[in-house]
């Protein structure tokens, strides 16, 4: 393996990894809003306030994810030739979802008669969106059964208890996202009862946390001995102490009722989970069968996609930072994104 394999793959890692992050952050709250829709406290009139919120950024959010999987299949082919036959089936219901929720923000603002059927298609959307999502993560840290090059599984093996634990427990961690970014974004009684979901969410979040975190290592001797052997315990245990310091400052910042903050130590929160996950893996994008570095494109492929991602990545950067910039601040009854 040369120099130059090594740093083109670390770098096609780093940009797959950051736009799967920046997907599950900015996505992740517009569908928490959509999990906690049918429950908001005002009926239509919060209805309308809690969509108007999210409905000119949603479909730029989903653009990370788009950018995530071609990083992924430009940049390691047969880490995409595994996976998507092992998870063919959570991938579909996903994209089901995302339509059906899609959709709804279309032609809600337009519904007379059948408004009620496009709030309950942003819902369960929504909510099996973020299930899917979550069932895929959970098959992912199960790993994958493959043989030469190929899926050697069944089309249910990632149907298990810890995938459907998995599952459920990103719909808690959505629904404290959404939940804070209300928070941010409304006030009155919209305002209030957002407190205090956020509020119950994260006490979900925690213990699912701490679950995930007991489960995981008891699927691979490797995760065990990489968290709790010595001296890998010192270097990584301020992992879960700034995790446990950001969901203590999450639960002041609610109880201060600050309206910002919670938003960010929310995101916080995600990030340190998802520096865990990495922790656990690494190095494997296929486990416990290839690596990185197994799975990666030819360099001269790696070195072609790099120029356009060179381009493509600030632009949609640059696109995010405008669109959050435009619609900043509280969002007010009549004034939104009906058109």
């Amino acid at each position: 393996m040369s120099g130059i394999d090594v740093d083109l793959t670390l770098i096609f890692a780093g940009i797959g990894a950051f736009a799967v992050f920046m997907y599950v952050l900015l996505d992740g709250f517009d569908l928490g809003v959509g999990i906690l829709f049918p429950w908001a406290p005002g009926g239509d009139a919060d209805r309308d306030l809690m969509m108007n919120s999210v409905a000119p950024i949603w479909d730029g959010n989903e653009t990370w994810l788009i950018l995530g999987g071609a990083a992924l299949f430009a940049g390691f082919p047969l880490a995409y030739a595994v996976l998507l036959p092992a998870l063919y089936l959570p991938l579909l219901l996903m994209l089901i979802a995302l339509i059906f929720r899609g959709v709804a923000f279309e032609f809600r603002f337009k519904a007379d008669t059948s408004r009620r059927l496009w709030d309950w298609s942003f819902h369960l959307g929504s909510l099996f969106a973020t299930f899917a999502q979550g069932v895929i993560l959970g098959g992912f840290i199960q790993g994958f059964e493959v043989q030469g090059r190929d899926y050697a599984g069944g089309l249910f093996d990632w149907l298990t208890p810890f995938s459907i634990m998995t599952g459920v427990a990103l719909v808690a961690g959505y629904a404290l996202l959404g939940a804070a970014w209300l928070v941010m974004k409304t006030d009155g009684a919209l305002q209030d009862w957002s407190y205090r979901v956020a509020g119950l969410a994260l006490l979900a979040v925690l213990v699912f946390i701490a679950v995930v975190s007991l489960w995981t290592p008891l699927h691979s001797d490797a995760i065990r001995d990489r968290w709790f052997s010595l001296p890998n315990l010192y270097y990584l245990s301020p992992v879960p102490l700034l995790t446990a310091a950001v969901a203590a400052a999450l639960f002041g910042a609610l109880r201060r009722r600050r309206e910002t903050a919670p938003f960010v130590l929310a995101m916080g929160l995600f990030l340190l989970s998802y520096l865990g996950l990495a922790i656990s893996l690494w190095p494997y994008l296929v486990p416990p069968a290839f690596t990185l570095w197994d799975a990666a494109s030819p360099p001269e492929s790696q070195v072609f996609l790099l120029v356009g991602l060179a381009f493509l990545i600030p632009t949609t950067l640059l696109y995010t930072a405008f669109t959050y910039w435009v619609f900043r601040g509280k969002v007010r009854p009549g004034a939104g994104y009906q058109h």
